[in-house]
């Protein structure tokens, strides 16, 4: 088993907000076909402001968003200091068009780089009775 891999970036963050504005580069915009069936979409991106040696190497966060959770291990948390900094988002989609997704929710800043993007499935993506420590409950959602 290899150790390493290569990922690139399919897009960028170019606007966040309310409404944030997914600019997918010209040789993946072919993918976003029919995207816009779906209701939402699973945002993968890369926490480029947290990849350097020393956030990378966190292995334990007391997650800041969340008051009074205890220091947990960092794949226990969404915290964006971890091995390999990967954030995901389940975001709305309000509009694509040629090589831009528009969406709502998305929690990303501008300039972030875009790792993939995927289709929200109920079915599959939805965990009604999944269960989680009481401390996640307290805080904004992430």
């Amino acid at each position: 088993m290899k150790k390493t891999g290569k990922v690139e970036f399919i897009g960028v963050v170019g606007k966040s907000g309310k409404t944030s504005i997914v600019k997918v580069f010209p040789k993946f915009c072919a993918g976003l076909q029919d995207l816009d069936k779906y209701s939402h979409a699973i945002i993968l991106y890369w926490f480029h402001l947290r990849d350097n040696r020393g956030e990378r190497r966190v292995l334990k966060v007391t997650p800041k968003r969340h008051p009074g959770a205890p220091q947990v291990g960092v794949f226990a948390s969404r915290s964006p200091s971890r091995p390999n900094p990967i954030g995901m988002c389940v975001a709305k989609i309000v509009r694509v068009k040629n090589c831009t997704l528009s969406v709502e929710g998305l929690d990303a800043v501008e300039g972030t780089p875009v790792v993939d993007i995927k289709p929200y499935l109920p079915r599959s993506d939805s965990f009604p009775h999944a269960r989680a420590p009481s401390w996640t409950l307290r805080g904004p959602e992430t």
